[in-house]
Order: structure tokens, then C-alpha cells, then sequence
């Protein structure tokens, strides 16, 4: 029971946070906007969806509605063909359409399923530890996972509902969704404050 609690943690065994905390995320978004095309697209494709790496790598032309924003087929579900929909900043799908010409793709029964990075997973995990690096992010949170977790803090913390934000990243339960409120939001650093005061 204990491992399995720790799996669905937000902090490894010895606290260290699994997480990139609000200033690292926008230092890693920052970052990514200095990087190639390519690489910023993925990495921001990344920090914005909460897609696992695998499910990225699979987007197609066809996945990327251009007006809402992505359709990942989850992989980690036992049942396959399991799809859902997250949609994105505005200002990234007009980059992912003028970079990749999804508009075009769409329209063309040979491209609109073929895979938009082509890289392995491996390559692609080599991308997000370079960015990680240059924003000075470190340790267990410096990783494709971490800007998962990061991106369901930032939805519990914008009070996005917790059905939604398990629709978004995938999760069959709702436990699985649930660990995000574990982490001390804005309200709560408030509250203390109120009693440093005092």
C-alpha cells in the first residue's frame, strides 16, 4: 500500500518536490521561447497540455484542432482508443499551425497522420532536460514529468474543478487527480501570513 501511495505522490521519498513550482515554470516557459522551433513548440506543447512525453510525440496534424487545441489518445489507460481533448493558448496553436502548416496537413490524407516530431522518445526527453537546465530547474522535477505535474498544479491552483482537470490529464480515477490538492497554494501561504502578523 505504501508504494503505491508513493507512486501517486507529488514528493520522493526524501520530500524533494516532482513538481516545477510557479517561478520555475515561467522560467522554463521563457526559456523554451529562446529555444528552436521546434524544441519550444514541443516543450510549451508539453507544459501547456500535460501530455506525457509519448502522447506529444504522437500528435498528429489531424489531433490539433487549430481553434481549441489537442486531442491525445491517452496511453497509460488499460483500454485503447481512450482520446481527450485539452485545449491550448491561442497563441501556441497559431505558432504550431505557421510552423508545421497544420491547416494545410489537415487537407491532406498522406500528412494529416503522420507524426509531427519525429523524434524518439529519447530525443525528445534530451529537448526538455536541455531547457531544464538553461532555467536553472533541478533535481526530481527536472524532467518531462515534472512540467506534467506542474501544469495539474497550475490547474488546481487557477480552481480549475477537479473532474476537469482529471479529464484533461487522463486519469481513469479520481484519487490519482486529487494528490494535486496536497500542494500549498496562494490562499494558504495567505492565511499564514495573516498569522505571522499577529
Amino acid at each position: 500500500m505504501r508504494e503505491s501511495f508513493q507512486s501517486f505522490s507529488l514528493f520522493g521519498p526524501s520530500g524533494h518536490r516532482k513538481y516545477l513550482n510557479p517561478a520555475e515554470r515561467k522560467r522554463f516557459i521563457d526559456a523554451a521561447n529562446g529555444a528552436p522551433p521546434e524544441t519550444r513548440l514541443f516543450c510549451l506543447t508539453l507544459g501547456w497540455s500535460g501530455a506525457r512525453i509519448s502522447e506529444a510525440l504522437a500528435l498528429t496534424p489531424a489531433a490539433i484542432d487549430v481553434e481549441c487545441g489537442v486531442c491525445l489518445r491517452t496511453l497509460k489507460q488499460r483500454k485503447r482508443g481512450v482520446f481527450r481533448q485539452v485545449p491550448l493558448p491561442p497563441h501556441l496553436l497559431e505558432q504550431l499551425d505557421s510552423y508545421f502548416d497544420l491547416s494545410s496537413a489537415r487537407r491532406n490524407p498522406e500528412l494529416a497522420g503522420e507524426r509531427i516530431w519525429r523524434w524518439s522518445r529519447t530525443t525528445a526527453w534530451r529537448h526538455v532536460k536541455a531547457l531544464m537546465a538553461s532555467a536553472g530547474v533541478v533535481g526530481t522535477a527536472a524532467m518531462p514529468k515534472g512540467l506534467r505535474h506542474s501544469f495539474g498544479v497550475n490547474a488546481v491552483q487557477s480552481k480549475v474543478p477537479l473532474p476537469i482537470i482529471q479529464r484533461w490529464l487522463g486519469h481513469s480515477k479520481i484519487e490519482t487527480t486529487a494528490i494535486y490538492l496536497d500542494v500549498m497554494g496562494p490562499e494558504e501561504r495567505a492565511l499564514a501570513a495573516r498569522m505571522w502578523n499577529r
